[in-house]
């Protein structure tokens, strides 16, 4: 049955990929969407012609109105004879400019090559794409900073090594992980405020645009090349270039390293919940979890588990696109082309795990009980740290750590609490007042400087 979505083409419906279907992402890094960014550099070429006069002022809304003609799909088929869609968009491109204005289809993609088109409607796509995913990290910092302030003082296991280390706080955790978004948040959004168009002809040299200048009567001048690359950076909306990056690929290196920053980070705050969420735990759920196929009673942690995924995909989609820089001559052959799918979909699963990023922390449930209970579940060992200080003064460091060492032995071995154990110790008897050492085993009484670390954290905006 065909999808009903008139924001995704047929063959691009995310059916093994949910993190990303139905995000904002998809439909602005779809096939449809880097034709029309395609039309887009190339309408933003002739006006940057126009605005020099070098084409005439009407050509480019010629162009941009014959853009209706174009089936992305046989475009697709097409693109595999050249290697690349731009070959068959420029000649669809010209047929349908020419049935309008003849005159004006001398100006479709004139001076240009394929990658000035692709290099520069990929930038176009990546700008949007990022634009909706920043916007989900801004809402999943602001939920992560009511969740940190809301639960500031509310204890929990520290854990190290996945055992029991000393006592935090869910308010910590939380500010932990906002501060992490909003280092991809700033990574994400600094990137994206510098990718540049692309423009430089076959080789880089811009020759074909002085030359068509040059045969219409225009003096030959090199820095009318340059003034046109700036005119087209700003038709673009995209930053301008110092030199045209066919084979320097600091742009799609850059807009990697974010999205991998930015895959980790997210990443990070699911492999928590996903632990935390386990039924021997239980200290989060999601707050409207999955379902199972077979077992009725399960809520799974599903977006937890979509951006865990994602986690582990993205390094490997920019460990491709890093390997791209190595590019041979002024223009490549295999690596500009290894480039596009990864770097599409990194963008969208990046722009999903954000949004189901967003979704977890905006309904994400908390149970401080659970915290409590399981704080108690070594029967204060929790807080052996805590003690030693208080002892080391009393009988020294050393003696103090190791009779805490056979304490913590014997209330492992003969099921006891702390305090009991604490008693068969001939070392340490005696040397606390009972109330003293009733403090020292609290786990609420020994949480550092976690509130104040919170405070400081949540000072951090976007």
């Amino acid at each position: 049955m065909p999808s009903t979505d008139p924001a995704l083409p047929p063959d691009d419906l995310g059916l093994l990929t949910p993190v990303t279907a139905g995000s904002p992402v998809t439909a602005a890094t779809g096939d449809a969407a880097l034709l029309a960014a395609m039309v887009r550099a190339e309408t933003a070429l002739t006006r940057a012609q126009a605005d020099l006069g070098l084409a005439p002022a009407g050509a480019a809304d010629v162009l941009a109105a014959a853009a209706g003609d174009l089936d992305v799909r046989d475009i697709a088929l097409r693109a595999r004879a050249g290697g690349n869609p731009v070959i068959p968009l420029v000649a669809d491109l010209t047929a349908a400019v020419a049935a309008r204005s003849p005159g004006a289809a001398a100006h479709v993609h004139r001076g240009a090559t394929s990658q000035d088109i692709l290099d520069t409607a990929l930038m176009l796509v990546a700008v949007d794409a990022l634009g909706a995913t920043i916007t989900d990290l801004g809402r999943t910092a602001a939920a992560l900073a009511a969740l940190a302030e809301r639960h500031r003082d509310i204890a929990m296991p520290g854990r190290t090594l996945t055992q029991h280390a000393v006592p935090t706080t869910f308010g910590l955790k939380a500010a932990g992980w906002r501060s992490l978004v909003l280092d991809a948040h700033r990574r994400l959004a600094g990137t994206r405020a510098t990718l540049p168009a692309q423009l430089g002809g076959a080789a880089g040299t811009l020759a074909a645009f002085l030359a068509h200048a040059e045969a219409d009567g225009a003096p030959r001048e090199p820095g009318l090349a340059l003034r046109l690359l700036a005119a087209y950076a700003r038709r673009t909306g995209l930053a301008e270039p110092l030199l045209p990056w066919h084979t320097l690929r600091t742009p799609v290196a850059d807009l990697a390293a974010a999205l991998a920053f930015t895959a980790g980070a997210l990443g990070k705050i699911a492999a928590d919940v996903l632990t935390l969420s386990r039924t021997e735990i239980g200290e989060l759920t999601e707050g409207d979890g999955g379902g199972s196929s077979a077992m009725p009673h399960k809520s799974n942690p599903v977006r937890a588990t979509l951006i865990a995924g994602t986690a582990r995909q993205v390094p490997a989609l920019a460990a491709i696109l890093f390997g791209a820089m190595a590019a041979e001559d002024e223009r490549p052959a295999g690596a500009w082309h290894a480039e596009w799918q990864p770097l599409r979909d990194a963008l969208r699963l990046v722009g999903g795990a954000a949004h189901a990023a967003a979704e977890l922390t905006e309904n994400l449930q908390v149970h401080p009980h659970r915290m409590a209970d399981n704080l108690d579940l070594t029967g204060g060992l929790v807080v052996t740290e805590h003690l030693a200080a208080a002892l080391a003064p009393l009988v020294g460091r050393t003696e103090a750590k190791q009779a805490l060492a056979r304490a913590a032995r014997r209330a492992a071995t003969e099921m006891l609490d702390l305090d009991e154990a604490l008693d068969a110790e001939p070392a340490l008897t005696g040397l606390l007042p009972e109330r003293r050492l009733r403090e020292l085993i609290d786990p609420a009484n020994y949480l550092g400087a976690a509130a104040a670390l919170v405070d400081r954290a949540l000072k951090e905006h976007p």
